[in-house]
């Protein structure tokens, strides 16, 4: 499998452009963030600059306006994309992931009127957004006198009160599996950011969302009952994040190794040691990253196996990221941890987003996996026939 999956970048200049844009969004965003570091903050203009460089379309068709940023053979594409936006700024990369999920997950489950509509709203510069995580009187869909609407809301939502076209799930009754639902917000309404406090990704306007009273039609339902967790792409769908993630890793990598250029301090043992071994696991990070994008853009095996693989490899980004962080603050010392020192915020941010949900529960579903096979474990994930 590795090495045979198409990509685009070898085949016309489109994804070379969309690369280019994405290079130039993360320079933008990298100047900004020290800027929107705060717990009001949320980078307005980095989001534009992404709907100026066709970015917030890219994930669309090519048919609809956008370069296939969201299909399944330009996943190296995105990797790049994504992993590069998460260099610029986490937070940023936070928010423009869960644009293209939720733009994919349209594409995917989305009726031909929901393409044209929502693909046109991705157009005109409609942040999209997908929220999940509730707390536990859940977000209900139920009837009303005019027919249906929503009941509660959605908390850790990421970019609310920015996001203006929200996919999120709701249980049309108790017990029920959830719907997913398309809905169109207004800038600053129904968004509480007051509990948001975090130690990093203070931009990313991550906070609670009361949806209650807004109407909901068939037009705004999305696919099937419990589509949204179908896998492989619910659980494998986390490389998206590890990508963002990965960005963030190299971010901190190229800090430290910027102050110890800067120090003199480059040529101790001690430094190189950590320094070396830091670069190693970033490596580490990026190949995980990569095949797991690509077993998931194949659609090659079995949902499990491929969602046993992106599992380890989300785990084996957070250790590498874990690491680096480590080894950076200790060859930087305490200059990283002073406010003006870029290594304070890149850390705050890279330590805050490398905790996502479930992280032994992933973990232990991959050794699951591992443990009921009978391949040896040089073959556990090689290509083959009856992958």
């Amino acid at each position: 499998m590795h090495g045979t999956w198409p990509d685009l970048t070898e085949s016309d200049g489109t994804a070379r452009s969309i690369v280019a844009a994405a290079r130039q969004a993360a320079a933008a965003a990298a100047d900004r963030a020290p800027a929107t570091d705060r717990d009001d903050g949320f980078p307005v203009d980095d989001v534009a600059n992404l709907g100026r460089l066709g970015l917030l379309a890219a994930p669309l068709p090519r048919a609809s306006g956008g370069v296939g940023l969201g299909e399944a053979e330009a996943a190296a594409t995105l990797l790049e994309v994504l992993r590069l936006v998460g260099y610029g700024s986490l937070a940023l990369g936070r928010i423009y992931e869960g644009h293209v999920n939720a733009l994919q997950l349209v594409l995917r489950y989305g009726t031909a009127g929901q393409h044209a509509r929502l693909f046109a709203d991705s157009r005109d510069g409609h942040l999209f957004g997908v929220w999940n995580t509730e707390s536990r009187e859940g977000l209900a869909l139920v009837q009303t006198a005019d027919g249906r609407a929503l009941r509660g809301g959605k908390t850790f939502a990421s970019g609310a009160g920015f996001v203006s076209r929200a996919l999120v799930t709701a249980r049309p009754a108790p017990g029920e599996p959830p719907l997913m639902l398309v809905v169109a917000l207004d800038r600053g309404e129904r968004a509480d950011l007051s509990a948001w406090r975090a130690h990093g990704m203070r931009a990313s306007a991550t906070g609670t969302v009361d949806l209650t009273g807004l109407p909901v039609t068939q037009a705004d339902i999305l696919g099937g009952p419990d589509d949204y967790h179908a896998e492989p792409h619910f659980s494998g769908g986390a490389w998206r994040f590890a990508a963002v993630q990965l960005g963030g890793i190299e971010a901190v990598l190229d800090a430290w190794r910027s102050h110890l250029r800067q120090t003199g301090r480059g040529e101790d043992p001690h430094q190189l040691a950590r320094l070396g071994a830091g670069a190693g696991a970033a490596e580490t990070a990026r190949l995980w990253v990569a095949r797991a994008a690509e077993r998931v853009a194949a659609g090659a095996e079995e949902p499990a196996r491929t969602v046993a693989y992106v599992n380890l490899a989300r785990l084996a980004v957070e250790r590498a990221g874990l690491d680096v962080l480590e080894m950076a603050q200790r060859s930087v010392g305490l200059q990283g941890f002073l406010r003006d020192h870029p290594l304070e915020r890149l850390g705050r941010d890279l330590a805050t987003y490398l905790r996502q949900p479930a992280p032994d529960r992933a973990l232990t579903l991959a050794a699951r996996h591992v443990l009921d096979e009978s391949r040896p474990a040089g073959d556990l994930w090689a290509a083959g026939p009856g992958t």
